[in-house]
């Protein structure tokens, strides 16, 4: 006979109606597979009279939230209200309850992950984020599980769809910024305020898990150095593709020397680069470890069911664990030592306009060559009596490079100093 665990859940939006169909419909299939029998028996809401995507029982919504947390009759919490209040009251107070917690909220994680993990230590259970950073992608499982013992130097992903959608609509189709903005918010992949998505938040909550599973120390989202893409323009992304790249919203994260570095900005990402085939709304995670070398994850990213997908990959880890008595929990979290966006060193791409006389390229390369920032290859266009240059460098520091652009604006011969957009190695 499969154990029976009782399921609360917070929410029921899309992804919450989502989960509680996966368990409904498939009860029968995952008791036969894992032995327990999961049985969502209370669902919590603020408006009872909702219509719903999922059929319900009589009886099983309840406006008491805190109350469905504290009911001795449920074993299990799942939390997809998002937001950090009340969902960080409601998920601790499950957790010291004893009652294991399974979230999608990249924001609570992101920001109060460290006093969840500590809860869920004192409570002897598990707290699982899954589909918290990259949709339906196993990126956490294999992190904490399957790579525990790897050494891992860096990550780089496309963790938000929204960004990916409007950076490969101005690649294949040469469309605005702005047009394909309001594309993607009519086909709902972006909210009527995209500022969370297109100027790098959400990606930077996800880096932030993401470096805190990977290297085992606590980053939080205010660690995050990030950048949007709201500035891009056509003519960085055809300059892009002629110079053999496409330009990705990448969250990056890197250890070295002890430091951690945290951050989200446009890169040029090489052709023959995996990540540069990841198009529309799908994400991808690229790993660079000791022994595993290069490994990349990819699929949906967002979406009420490939979340679900992932949600119910933790439900099912955490209602086993918790009925062998056992729980799986991140080790103690010590704060990291964060590099600042200043001491990073990248290839850097940059677009000047400059008058077109002899000696103006000498003096270009010389403010460079001041910084200790070498050139690696240039493009000019001649544009009656001034041109315009193209450059990408080769590996520079940051802050050299902030530099270098501060003293390119000031020469009488350079009229404008376009993006500057960070450039990975193949």
């Amino acid at each position: 006979m499969a154990e029976t665990v009782r399921v609360g859940v917070l929410g029921c939006g899309t992804v919450g109606s989502a989960l509680i169909a996966l368990l409904t419909d498939g009860a029968d299939v995952i008791a036969e597979r894992t032995g327990v029998r999961f049985e969502v028996t209370q669902v919590a809401v603020r408006n009872l009279s909702a219509e719903r995507d999922v059929a319900l029982r009589p009886g099983m919504l309840t406006r008491d939230a805190a109350g469905m947390v504290d009911d001795a009759n449920i074993d299990l919490i799942v939390e997809t209200i998002g937001g950090i209040e009340p969902a960080r009251q409601l998920v601790l107070g499950a957790l010291k309850s004893g009652k294991p917690v399974v979230t999608a909220n990249k924001e609570l994680v992101a920001n109060v992950g460290a006093e969840l993990h500590e809860a869920a230590a004192s409570g002897g259970v598990d707290l699982f984020y899954e589909a918290a950073v990259a949709g339906g992608i196993p990126l956490m499982r294999v992190l904490r599980e399957s790579l525990v013992g790897e050494q891992i130097n860096r990550l780089m992903g496309i963790v938000n769809g929204t960004t990916n959608f409007i950076l490969t609509k101005m690649t294949e189709e040469g469309a605005d910024y702005a047009e394909v903005l309001a594309e993607a918010q009519q086909l709902g992949y972006a909210e009527a305020d995209p500022t969370a998505d297109v100027e790098g938040f959400d990606a930077g909550a996800k880096a932030a898990i993401m470096a805190t599973v990977a290297f085992g120390v606590r980053v939080v989202a205010g660690d995050v150095y990030q950048e949007g893409i709201s500035k891009l323009t056509p003519g960085d992304i055809a300059a892009a593709r002629r110079m053999g790249h496409v330009i990705k919203l990448l969250a990056v994260c890197e250890r070295d020397a002890g430091e951690v570095a945290v951050r989200v900005h446009p890169v040029m990402v090489p052709d023959a680069h995996p990540l540069a085939a990841v198009r529309d709304s799908f994400n991808a995670i690229f790993l660079e470890g000791e022994a595993v070398d290069d490994l990349m994850l990819y699929g949906r990213g967002a979406g009420g069911a490939p979340t679900a997908s992932a949600m119910l990959g933790d439900v099912i880890a955490a209602g086993r664990n918790l009925r062998r008595g056992v729980a799986d929990n991140v080790a103690k979290l010590d704060p990291a030592k964060i590099r600042p966006i200043d001491e990073t060193s990248s290839a850097f791409y940059v677009q000047i306009d400059v008058g077109d006389r002899p000696g103006v390229l000498s003096e270009v390369a010389g403010v460079f060559g001041s910084h200790g920032v070498s050139i690696r290859s240039m493009e000019q266009e001649e544009r009656g009596e001034s041109a315009h240059l193209v450059l990408i460098t080769h590996l520079a520091r940051e802050a050299d490079m902030q530099l270098t652009i501060r003293d390119l604006r000031s020469l009488d011969s350079v009229s404008d100093v376009g993006s500057l957009i960070r450039v990975i190695g193949d």
